[in-house]
């Protein structure tokens, strides 16, 4: 994998590039200059971009929108401080496929590095709380998928209220006293009773129905 970043914290980007080095992923360009990074992007064709959100010439979405009218073909990903829910929508909706946070554990990232370039979406999974609530009135999740909630067990039902709290896998591992490895099975099989194809639709439906506030019991 070939990344190329652009963020203004010059200790952050020789902090991250000599991580994903580590990790056997090429840095092909770390700068603080947007429009420089913006010529390397076109230059250097890395496999994903990584874009601050918060810079002083020009912000990451503004530098988002350069690189989509330009129709580079690589993933674009925001890595940000920001949670803001403004920040998180525009970003996606600009054409970003990805949403993650400067504070997320290494293996995660790299996680979610890899499945963005293999065409996947991802936003850290402490925002998608705040993502389905704002998408909430936009994606309604049709009557089978409510329906499906039947079908989920107690143990399903509990670590989907935990994916609409925002919880990562790690977390819920942690809070329910089970594996990592139990917790992503949990997760797919939820995903695919529910028939969706995240986990931010799976949190949709749980807002919407409600089903963290009936106090169901759990296995």
């Amino acid at each position: 994998m070939r990344v190329l970043m652009i963020d203004d914290h010059a200790l952050f980007r020789m902090g991250l590039s000599e991580l994903l080095e580590r990790r056997g992923i090429e840095v092909v360009g770390a700068v603080g200059d947007c429009r420089q990074g913006i010529d390397w992007v076109d230059e250097r064709q890395p496999d994903v971009v990584l874009l601050d959100m918060r810079m002083p010439d020009m912000t990451g979405l503004e530098v988002l929108q350069e690189l989509r009218r330009r129709t580079v073909p690589m993933p674009i990903v925001m890595l940000t401080t920001s949670r803001d829910e403004n920040d998180v929508i525009n970003a996606l909706q600009g054409g970003a496929r990805g949403y993650l946070l400067k504070d997320m554990e290494p293996d995660d990232l790299i996680t979610a590095l890899a499945d963005i370039v293999n065409g996947q979406t991802v936003v850290a999974p402490e925002l998608t709380i705040v993502l389905a609530k704002a998408v909430q009135g936009e994606v309604a999740p049709s009557a089978p998928s409510h329906r499906a909630l039947a079908e989920l067990t107690p143990r399903e039902l509990e670590i989907l209220c935990h994916l609409a709290e925002g919880q990562s896998n790690k977390v819920i591992a942690r809070n329910l006293g089970i594996s990592d490895g139990t917790v992503k099975l949990h997760v797919k099989a939820i995903l695919r009773k529910l028939d969706v194809h995240s986990r931010v639709e799976a949190a949709v439906i749980a807002v919407e129905e409600n089903i963290c506030g009936r106090g169901s019991e759990t296995d």
